[in-house]
């Protein structure tokens, strides 16, 4: 495992939203401010 800093550029993922359509985060790209949020216990 690498650490990580400020600034640098994360990886392009795809996740399901809460109405399980697919989200690139490369689909945000220079366009909104991106938060994750990873719940336990849910699936």
């Amino acid at each position: 495992m690498s650490d990580i800093t400020a600034g640098t550029k994360a990886p392009d993922f795809t996740l399901k939203d809460y109405q399980g359509r697919e989200v690139k985060l490369s689909d945000y790209l220079g366009k909104k401010i991106v938060v994750l949020v990873l719940l336990r216990g849910f699936g």
